[in-house]
């Protein structure tokens, strides 16, 4: 229970479930108060005012009345019906899907204040629903920062065991920097020479510039990136979050990349293009 009485937010609806014949339970990720359960009397009718509402991938405002084990919802109007933009176009939509996987399983506590991860999702949905960008970096990008604000993101610009920069290389491109050469989702990210664990992988400088890029917001260098750098990137983001959530997102695997490959903890990472190796055991 989020406290008593009536109460009013803004939110965007992660899933829905049945409960009995005409109701539904709805989880919902809100600016104020945190993820909600409540349940959604009748809207299975077609009768319904507002069942249509109460969708995945909706944002909307809510009034609710505290309840004994769920609250209730008794009002919602629309804000931005993001569904609308994306079920016809299934890259965006199995994106979008991990998108609120990925806020649900990051928002454990029901009641607990999220607004910061909130506030990203909503951005990114209205990035994939407006169509002006790569769904896939967009997916990336809100992956990188939702870690980022559950304090487990992958260290890229330095050592995730030592903290120790990497020097910037004599002809490194202006305005850029150099990066340790692997990356171990166990030891956290970047790894230099001295800390790296067996089973490293080394991507490419694309791959580390493009991590960066997504994190930071640069979508002027994460649009420059090339194919190669992105599917590593990507395989990366999601192996590094799984292994923090301890679990697989059951929507990530269906995320059309045009051939970048799926990621299984179990198997190991993806090798980055060319010059990626598999370190041995030091």
């Amino acid at each position: 229970m989020v406290g008593v009485g009536f109460y009013r937010d803004t939110g965007v609806v992660l899933r829905c479930q049945k409960l009995g014949e005409a109701d539904r339970i709805v989880t919902v990720l809100t600016h104020q108060h945190g993820k909600v359960r409540a349940a959604a009397k009748g809207v299975r009718r077609t009768t319904s005012k507002f069942g249509a509402r109460l969708e995945p991938f909706g944002h909307v405002d809510l009034q609710l009345h505290t309840g004994r084990s769920l609250d209730i919802v008794t009002q919602v109007q629309t804000i931005d019906a993001f569904g609308g933009d994306l079920v016809a176009d299934y890259p965006r939509y199995t994106a979008g899907c991990a998108l609120l996987e990925t806020a649900d399983r990051l928002t454990p506590e029901e009641g607990e204040p999220a607004r910061e991860l909130f506030l990203l999702l909503v951005g990114a949905l209205r990035g994939l629903a407006a169509g002006r960008r790569d769904p896939h970096l967009v997916l990336d990008a809100y992956l990188l920062r939702a870690m980022v604000i559950a304090g487990y993101a992958p260290a890229v610009t330095e050592c995730a065991r030592c903290g120790t920069e990497p020097e910037t290389p004599l002809d490194a491109p202006d305005g850029t920097h150099g990066f340790h050469r692997r990356f171990a989702v166990a030891a956290g990210g970047a790894v230099c020479d001295a800390c790296r664990p067996g089973g490293a992988v080394v991507p490419s400088w694309w791959t580390w510039r493009l991590l960066e890029a997504l994190r930071d917001g640069d979508w002027t260098a994460a649009e420059q990136s090339p194919p190669d750098a992105r599917r590593d990137a990507a395989g990366l983001v999601a192996a590094h979050l799984q292994w923090h959530l301890e679990r697989q997102l059951r929507s990530l695997p269906l995320v059309d990349r045009k051939g970048a490959p799926r990621v299984d903890l179990d198997d190991g990472l993806p090798a980055a293009p060319e010059e990626s190796e598999r370190e041995g055991a030091v």
